[in-house]
């Protein structure tokens, strides 16, 4: 590269702005409003970008993956939010375990899928 790399970012849609502005709000991130149709959200310096679009083939094949300490941890936290109640189209999965590390899933309310994961190292 040609200079050093500070950060990436995604961008990623969202079949219902408002309802998925609250989940991620819920999950722990903090928003900030850029425009009416576009936020971006923030955790531990890790930022991507949430719009007011929706094109199906887009959101099935969105996928992104986010590294944490204790995946046990954000899967114990995780289930006392009780996201699968609140969000009709939220699914969770358990956390699996394989020879670099375990994760597990959550799809979004629009069914972006998240992968939860811990490297062993």
């Amino acid at each position: 590269m040609m200079t050093k790399a500070k950060s990436i970012r995604a961008f990623i849609g969202a079949k219902d702005f408002e309802v998925s502005r609250n989940f991620y709000s819920e999950l722990g991130f903090e928003e900030t409003i850029l425009s009416p149709n576009l936020s971006v959200f923030k955790v531990d310096g890790l930022v991507f970008y949430l719009q007011d679009a929706f094109i199906q083939d887009w959101i099935d094949n969105t996928m992104l993956f986010l590294e944490v300490e204790d995946v046990n941890q954000f899967w114990k936290s995780l289930l006392e939010l009780n996201l699968t109640n609140k969000y009709k189209k939220v699914k969770l999965v358990p956390i699996t375990e394989y020879d670099w590390g375990k994760e597990c899933f959550i799809h979004d309310p629009s069914g972006i899928l998240w992968h939860i994961g811990e490297f062993y190292r």
